[in-house]
């Protein structure tokens, strides 16, 4: 982490343009039913507020509105969640424009101890296009540009990374926390270092595979991926989701994996399914031993066992993708089993991530995230991190 953070700027008398990431899912009033970004942004918020910024200014997107003002995407509803858990601030107010004289006006107007959300920055075109002038009228409402949006740090946008060419820009306290840990995690792990890989497709997941070769000890394959893994090695699947396009690349990293001495593991049993419905018939089998109209949809128990036994001995755990179709009661055992042994070795002192996206909400419905070391806020940042990729927001942040 050898970027500047909030700790390194002196806030008396400035005022501080902070993006957020308050994408969260909504019931059908509007309501927000997962409020888990906004708390992990209020580290950052307080900090702002107790070092006397001259007001906080937010900014997010939420949704996909395709550069239209949407009322279905307004930040209204964040903005009264926000109030709720944040006390410490005098007033959270809200406009009803991203850019221009209102938005200039209304955060001109803010006083410390004050917080003003922008409304909705994909409710303008300019926004996924990280166009120039958009970056430019962004940089007027504040002093010094805060990026603490991890989950869109992977996105080159006119709010994450187009905003930090025109105003001093650092990190704030959850991207610094994203970036140790999964940085940090990389460069120098803690050995045996172990990963767990799931998810439907190995087509989503190749670069990630592709760079943990040559760092981990072991690397654990599950969920709809482990099938195509499994037909290159010449199993039968009967009707389970299988990539033909990728049983080639399925050979390779196993070719990969064996040259590097890294232990490539994948289910040796299955619970299948005769139709993808929690209401079908179900059995565990050998993955030798799938029969035509079946289908595998969880890892099956002596595989959870050996998996169970990698995590229980490892140092450093990385967990990304679910082992099965979790969200149906009948396939989620070995997405649970995996949650629980990682919750089972941070008690023992190793270090378990949990890489955003399925794996998170796995996480959570067990109800042991906070029993994690770390669970990532960004699904598609962490996969681009795991991958070894620069991320456009972290890149135009300052140097320390």
């Amino acid at each position: 982490m050898n970027k500047k953070t909030v700790r390194d700027i002196e806030w008396n008398g400035k005022r501080a343009l902070v993006r957020v990431d308050f994408n969260v899912p909504q019931d059908s009033e509007g309501s927000v039913t997962d409020d888990t970004r906004i708390r992990a942004a209020l580290p950052t918020i307080r900090y702002l507020l107790e070092q006397g910024a001259n007001g906080v200014v937010l900014m997010s997107h939420l949704g996909r509105p395709k550069g239209k003002v949407n009322a279905k995407y307004s930040m209204r509803p964040v903005v009264e969640r926000l109030f709720e858990l944040l006390p410490e601030a005098h007033e959270v107010r809200k406009t009803e424009v991203t850019t221009g004289e209102a938005a200039e006006a209304a955060a001109a107007a803010l006083q410390p101890g004050t917080v003003l959300m922008l409304e909705n920055t994909r409710f303008d075109p300019r926004e996924e296009a990280n166009d120039a002038g958009m970056s430019a009228e962004l940089a007027r409402l504040g002093d010094v540009f805060v990026n603490d949006a991890f989950g869109a740090a992977h996105r080159a946008n006119a709010s994450t990374e187009g905003v930090a060419h025109h105003l001093p820009a650092v990190a704030g306290f959850l991207m610094e926390k994203e970036l140790e840990y999964i940085g940090g995690a990389l460069e120098q792990p803690k050995r045996p270092f172990v990963t767990i890989i799931g998810g439907a497709k190995i087509s989503d997941k190749i670069g990630v595979i592709d760079n943990l070769l040559g760092k981990v000890d072991a690397l654990l394959i599950g969920g709809g991926m482990a099938n195509t893994f499994l037909l290159a090695e010449g199993k039968e699947m009967g009707d389970s989701l299988i990539e033909p396009e990728s049983v080639e690349t399925a050979r390779t990293l196993i070719a990969k994996a064996k040259a590097a001495n890294v232990r490539l593991l994948l289910p040796v049993d299955a619970v299948i399914a005769d139709a993808f419905s929690a209401e079908a018939n179900t059995k565990v089998v050998s993955v030798d031993a799938i029969p035509a109209g079946w289908r595998m949809l969880d890892i099956g128990p002596e595989t959870t066992k050996q998996y169970r036994s990698e995590v229980a001995a490892a140092q450093l755990v990385i967990w990304n993708g679910p082992m099965g179709v979790f969200e149906l009661d009948p396939f989620a055992s070995g997405t649970r089993a995996i949650a629980s042994a990682m919750a089972e070795a941070a008690a023992g002192g190793a270090i378990t991530i949990v890489g955003g996206g399925d794996s998170v909400a796995a996480v959570e419905q067990a109800g042991l995230a906070a029993q994690m070391s770390h669970v990532s806020t960004g699904g598609g940042a962490s996969l681009e991190l795991l991958e070894g990729k620069k991320l456009p927001g972290v890149a135009a942040l300052q140097d320390r």
